[in-house]
């Protein structure tokens, strides 16, 4: 009796288990469909491995959002298949998430060269590509930046080194008109848009570890609560 009061527990906790899934699955898709959007409004992205971070949270979030369905049912038809199935599943995702992780850490100076290329493209690309140009424009309007590294980069740009002036985008909002023309601190922002493109990647990166971290901690739960499960289906206790 015993033996059966715990296999309805661990059931109920596995099919609990499985609820938080479907609702982190559809949280992480939500995520990066937000990261990619974001990115989509900075830069016109031709370089594909510049949104690769954002492409790994939606496939991971989609195919958490499925596993959790195997979960679910699993655990509510007391099916060995379909539990096992979910353990084995959840097993690869989390490895595939330490690896993931891994890999930022170790790729993290590549995708800052990825980041500042394509900030060097849109620049190089200003006046002769209107995508290029709006992209450029919201993402020093939205980060308050200028340039790639510093204003300065503009210098080297055809249409603004003759010259010496930098794209509107760069006025500070209380500066006055002709603002770019001849540029100071007081007129425009000076600092460039890689620095605080990595500021604010660093400021929601906690949060994002945050999130991995307690979604990783479910999981080890959900397949230490699976295996239970899989183990009182397969001896024949009464579940329900």
């Amino acid at each position: 009796m015993a033996l059966e009061s715990g296999m309805k527990c661990v059931k109920c906790l596995v099919f609990f288990f499985n609820l938080l899934f479907w609702v982190c699955g559809i949280a992480l898709v939500g995520l990066g469909i937000y990261v990619q959007v974001m990115l989509n409004k900075s830069l016109t992205m031709h370089n594909l491995s510049a949104s690769g971070p954002a492409i790994v949270i939606i496939a991971v979030g989609v195919v958490i959002f499925f596993i959790s369905f195997f979960g679910c049912c699993g655990a509510w038809k007391e099916s060995y298949c379909m539990v096992t199935t979910f353990a084995v599943l959840l097993t690869l995702i989390f490895l595939v998430e330490i690896a993931a992780a891994i890999a930022g850490y170790v790729f993290k100076d590549k995708l800052r060269k990825t980041l500042e290329d394509e900030l060097w493209r849109e620049m190089h690309n200003y006046t002769n590509d209107k995508l290029a140009k709006e992209a450029m424009d919201e993402l020093q309007k939205q980060y308050m930046c200028c340039g790639a590294n510093n204003y300065t980069d503009w210098e080297t740009i055809p249409g603004f080194k003759e010259n010496r002036t930098v794209p509107l985008s760069c006025c500070r909002t209380n500066a006055t008109a002709k603002c770019n023309e001849h540029p100071t601190s007081a007129t425009i922002y000076t600092e460039g848009c890689l620095k605080t493109m990595e500021a604010w990647m660093k400021k929601h990166i906690v949060v994002v570890a945050a999130v991995a971290l307690g979604i990783a901690f479910f999981e080890i739960l959900g397949i230490a609560f699976a295996c239970c499960l899989m183990k009182g289906i397969r001896s024949g206790y009464e579940v329900m």
